[in-house]
């Protein structure tokens, strides 16, 4: 028998506020375990939270953005349970009526573009951490300590409808809700630090069904990788389970990413486990409309748009203009560079090619991203234009590339230190063909007979003869009037 996933995602984003959604503490990470609090996000008795407004801003600014419904009213709710890193013993979250619902995005999956919905997006806030540590020091064991830095941090939920039909298609959606938090300047998305989390729901029915079978929840999935193989993973167990004639349970399971396992962790909680019930400490939301249009104003372009355009306006494939616009900042480094450059749609494809090409590389060799790079869009424009003008060839290029990346010098200092002027005098190029000629008769003879692959040859032995300045132009016309 054949068989359907049937996935939906609930993804845990950290707004990128300064600080905490009920109260004035920082958010910033890496501190000094418990430096970060205060009697709000530690719970002491009498205390009242206060809403962060940029966390509300933030939130409704990510439901434009996936083409939700901003609700006019909402409010918050107390969702109760008992843990060590929740000193509450309970978490203010959004039940029943959320900020932001029944939106969508889509997601391009083997050349088709498949539509998520989006069924909700809510605020809440985060919960401390345990930390497990044995008396040697090493994780796990005797001790466990609990920092609440993270206790209060704001964070949206962004609960998905279970339209994901494979690890592959939820990897891509986890992938295209985080370029767009990134391009709205609403979370990092480091899901190294956490800033980013994922918990998936995950069941598997008979190819054909339409009833939802029982379905399994997913925890610690941390970055895209194991989105993928921690539901492939879960997929093939529960189609293990029925085959054997078993039940799936519904169960919270953890994902081990060290034993490439899901290990089940304790039943799947329902809402009323939770006893929601209204934060009586907070009142109702109510936004106004003209606040919410502003909003909706600020939005920059979003990332489908812009690789629309980076076709239609600069001629690129899709595939390059989706490698360009998948980070903002370097959307913008390309375009800046295209524009000091030139407005022609080669000009554009040229910068596109170095970008992807020496410049990624170089940033992926020091692992720096493109916000760290020492190169600017301008140097780049400036060195192409030396190209342009025959001043150095393509291969010298390269070399002053480098050396600008390096040093941050412009590309007509670096070239006029190393004496790195292309060659283009054509009695000075003509020496050079005449004696690599004269050094290799074989060759010569095998090219008259019909080996015409051996220009090739040639030009690489005179552009080492004359270290890479002459211009590559004048040195095919010289090689041809001779051997042909």
């Amino acid at each position: 028998m054949k068989y359907e996933a049937v996935i939906g995602l609930e993804v845990h984003a950290q707004i990128l506020t300064d600080t905490k959604i009920f109260c004035g503490c920082s958010t910033k990470f890496g501190s000094e375990p418990n430096t970060q609090t205060c009697p709000v996000c530690i719970g002491m008795p009498g205390v009242l939270p206060v809403l962060n407004k940029k966390t509300l801003e933030f939130v409704i600014k990510t439901g434009f953005a996936m083409n939700c419904t901003i609700s006019p009213y909402s409010r918050f709710a107390r969702k109760n349970y008992f843990y060590p890193d929740l000193p509450k013993g309970y978490q203010i979250s959004q039940y029943e009526l959320p900020i932001c619902e029944h939106g969508y995005t889509e997601i391009v999956v083997d050349g088709n573009v498949k539509k998520i919905g989006i069924t909700r997006i809510h605020m809440e806030e985060d919960a401390g951490k345990n930390i497990h540590e044995s008396a040697s020091g090493g994780q796990g064991g005797n001790y466990s300590f609990v920092d609440l830095n993270r206790a209060g941090v704001p964070l949206m939920e962004i609960v998905s409808e279970p339209d994901i039909r494979s690890p592959k298609e939820a990897a891509e959606y986890m992938k295209k809700l985080r370029t767009i938090l990134r391009y709205l300047g609403v979370c990092d998305g480091n899901m190294e630090q956490g800033s980013l989390r994922c918990d998936a729901n995950v069941s598997v029915r008979p190819a054909g069904q339409k009833e939802f079978s029982t379905r399994a929840e997913v925890k610690n999935i941390n970055s895209f990788k194991f989105v993928e193989k921690a539901l492939e993973y879960e997929i093939k167990r529960q189609i293990k389970v029925i085959e054997e004639g078993g039940k799936v349970l519904q169960e919270t399971r953890l994902w081990d990413s060290n034993k490439g396992i899901t290990e089940s962790m304790r039943g799947k909680e329902e809402a009323h486990d939770y006893r929601y019930f209204p934060e009586p400490d907070l009142v109702p939301i109510m936004v106004e409309q003209k606040w919410v249009d502003n909003i909706k104003s600020s939005l920059p372009e979003l990332p489908d748009v812009k690789r629309e355009r980076f076709v239609s306006e600069y001629g690129l494939s899709e595939y390059d203009a989706d490698l360009l616009t998948d980070e903002k900042p370097l959307a913008d480094w390309y375009e800046e560079a295209t524009a000091s450059y030139s407005l022609s749609l080669s000009g554009s494809k040229i910068i596109s090619n170095w970008v992807k090409g020496e410049l990624t590389r170089l940033l992926n060799e020091e692992n720096k991203t493109i916000e760290e790079c020492p190169l600017k869009p301008k140097q780049l424009a400036e060195m192409l234009t030396l190209m342009d003008k025959g001043t150095i060839s393509g291969k010298i290029a390269k070399t002053v590339f480098e050396e600008m990346y390096k040093t941050g010098n412009d590309a007509e200092v670096i070239v006029k230190e190393k004496g790195l002027v292309q060659i283009s005098d054509e009695s000075a190029i003509e020496k050079a063909v005449d004696e690599v000629i004269a050094k290799n008769p074989k060759e010569v003879e095998r090219f008259k007979a019909g080996d015409e692959k051996l220009i090739g040859f040639f030009v690489g032995q005179i552009m080492k003869l004359t270290k890479g300045k002459a211009n590559p132009q004048i040195v095919n016309e010289l090689l041809k009037k001779k051997l042909l």
